[in-house]
């Protein structure tokens, strides 16, 4: 086969450098994702180190998921307004000096600053990553370079905090942020040097000023409220109630003004292809649930079941073995079947594993809690994989950065509604049960009068029956997530039937 070029008369990238590039574009989509997850366990010790609360240190991971929730959706438009090639490169570049800027943070209101930054710089490196290697990648071999990008977006929200906690304990929680630096200081100018060539023609568009600030504004509203919610007992307060309101009003209001703006920061239109919408659609659901459980286990292990964070973190990683093994098989492999089925087996897998957590006990050993959490990673990238390809084969070559970013700012929005609803109903699940079961057991108040005090009375209960409440509400929760999930498998045939299969993406050359 002859050497093949582009029509800007360049060559294109093949064999082990056309790998090399793709793996270094995965790293770039890996660390931003990392950062979502790589300060929950640390900020007890951060906040220890800086001198402040822990209710403080809580917006070191707001302010982060805050600024890239506003950064992804807006990649459509840097991308045609700068160039693909160059906002990743900047990105990459600017994630890496933020990281350092973090991480040398001797004051709680410096690394905050540099949080927000860093979520900035790290937004559009995700949809980026993943609408580059669709663009340098010859059709046939899309599918393995998804199977690469979406191995680096599963395992990365699990590793995070696995790799939070060991540093911290081992070193410092600054290293939770410097290693960063040299990963994107490194392969931000070799992945540039590389793929300058794939860079499309610029689309010089005004800046849509009004767009941009609803934006802020009512996904700032919406992401403050998600995180601090639970915190101020939800709509009983004052302050969760006005955040409410200006991210509902702010909301319909930058959508009316991007739907008639002739030049929008947030291409709006590529809704209307059925295909990417009913993708979408899945991926919300299905990933919320998926973030659910993730945010669960951790949860019940470390407050309950007395596991270490670093136990913790062992014991839900093993959800990332058989992702990272899947994951080039789906991409390689999947091409053969119609996307919609693999998606629907992935899904239904992931429900099916919830309700099997769902029978959990107290006195389940660490093998019982992590088996049915490593057969969870078969059915991620089923549905991972073949959804993005779905998804982003329904709308045309020019309007896929568009289409990406919405897609990641989705998914993330998805990640954290889905925590807040997980924590809130299981917390309130827990009281509930452990009322009843209080109930039940001494009706009449008899054992009650009967004890020496009131308080003997309470630690009894609360040593007896709190274990089986929050066993019971974990339960609970496991089995609303599965059926959550196996409704969201159904939801993928409302798409239509791809041409090709998984192999139907267009080609970016």
């Amino acid at each position: 086969m002859g050497t093949e070029y582009l029509e800007n008369g360049q060559k294109k990238l093949s064999g082990g450098m056309l790998w090399l590039v793709a793996l270094l574009l995965a790293i770039g989509n890996f660390v931003a994702v990392l950062d979502m997850t790589i300060t929950n366990v640390a900020v007890p010790t951060i906040a220890g180190s800086l001198g402040i609360t822990t209710s403080q240190g809580t917006w070191i991971i707001t302010s982060y998921a805050v600024a890239e929730a506003i950064s992804v959706p807006l990649t459509g438009w840097l991308a045609m307004r700068f160039g693909s090639v160059r906002v990743f490169t900047f990105a990459m570049l600017a994630f890496g000096l933020t990281s350092l800027f973090c991480g040398i943070s001797t004051t709680f209101e410096m690394l905050l600053l540099g949080r927000i930054l860093q979520g900035l710089s790290g937004g559009p490196m995700m949809p980026l990553a993943q609408t580059l290697l669709m663009r340098i990648f010859p059709r046939e071999k899309v599918g393995a370079a998804m199977g690469l990008w979406a191995m680096t977006t599963v395992t990365a929200p699990v590793a995070g905090p696995i790799l939070g906690g060991w540093l911290c304990e081992n070193f410092h929680w600054s290293y939770a942020f410097l290693i960063n630096v040299p990963i994107a200081l490194i392969c931000a100018p070799i992945v540039f040097n590389l793929i300058k060539r794939y860079e499309m023609p610029l689309v010089k568009k005004s800046i849509d000023f009004v767009g941009l600030g609803l934006l802020i504004l009512w996904v700032g509203a919406l992401q403050i409220m998600l995180d601090e919610g639970k915190q101020h007992d939800w709509f009983a307060s004052d302050e969760i109630r006005i955040l409410f309101v200006v991210a509902i009003v702010g909301f319909f209001a930058f959508l009316i003004w991007e739907m008639t703006e002739p030049h929008p920061i947030v291409d709006l239109k590529v809704f209307r292809h059925a295909g990417y919408t009913s993708s979408v659609t899945t991926l919300v659901i299905a990933f919320g649930a998926f973030f659910g459980i993730n945010v669960l286990n951790p949860l019940w292990l470390q407050g309950y079941m007395g596991y270490t964070s670093t136990w913790s973190g062992m014991a839900t990683a093993w959800s990332g073995v058989l992702a990272v093994v899947m994951s080039p098989l789906v991409g390689i492999h999947g091409k053969r079947f119609d996307p919609r089925l693999l998606v629907f087996i992935g899904v239904c897998w992931l429900g099916f594993i919830a309700i099997v957590r769902s029978f959990g006990a107290t006195n389940m050993t660490y093998w019982n809690i992590s088996l049915p959490i490593l057969f969870l990673g078969l059915g991620m990238p089923l549905f991972f994989v073949p959804l993005s390809t779905l998804a982003l084969s329904s709308v045309k070559p020019e309007e896929r950065e568009s289409a990406a970013g919405l897609m990641a700012f989705l998914r993330t929005l998805a990640g954290a509604i889905a925590t807040s609803v997980v924590t809130t109903v299981w917390d309130d699940s827990i009281k509930r049960n452990y009322a009843e079961m209080a109930g039940s057991v001494d009706p009449t108040g008899e054992v009650a009068a009967a004890s020496h005090s009131q308080l003997e009375t309470a630690l009894n209960y609360s040593q007896h029956l709190m274990p089986e409440a929050v066993m019971i509400a974990t339960n609970q929760t496991f089995f609303a997530l599965g059926l959550v999930t196996l409704f969201a498998a159904c939801t993928v045939w409302l798409s239509p039937k791809p041409k090709g299969g998984m192999g139907g993406m267009p080609s970016g050359h």
